[in-house]
């Protein structure tokens, strides 16, 4: 894409693309809510139903997999965050690129213009 792609009109004020919310953020967000619904589950089954239950090597395989669930909905939020600032420095990055490109056109400009 190219910067005057973002233009809007004859202004050439400089304005975001419309990627707020791609299908793979959207994907690895509805992820990140499942495994956090399911270690949350886990959690209050695991306090109230299957307490009297669990014991020995079932209590520690029940909780292991309850914490690779919260692990999970970490890793999930870690991954959207790198994803967020990545976008976010290559949005820096364009309109900084824009703006020297706005300045130099503007100077172009002056030195075309005869001189009253």
């Amino acid at each position: 894409m190219r910067v005057a792609d973002f233009a809007l009109g004859p202004t050439r004020h400089f304005c975001y693309p419309a990627r707020v919310n791609t299908p793979v953020d959207a994907r690895r967000r509805w992820f990140g809510v499942f495994f956090l619904i399911v270690a949350g589950g886990m959690l209050i089954w695991g306090q109230t139903v299957f307490n009297p239950r669990l014991g020995g090597i079932g209590f520690i395989i029940y909780w292991l997999i309850c914490f690779c669930f919260t692990g999970l909905a970490m890793l999930m939020a870690l991954l959207d965050i790198r994803a967020l600032r990545r976008r976010t420095r290559d949005q820096h990055r364009d309109l900084f690129r824009h703006t020297l490109e706005e300045i130099e056109d503007e100077k172009k400009n002056e030195r075309r213009k005869p001189r009253q």
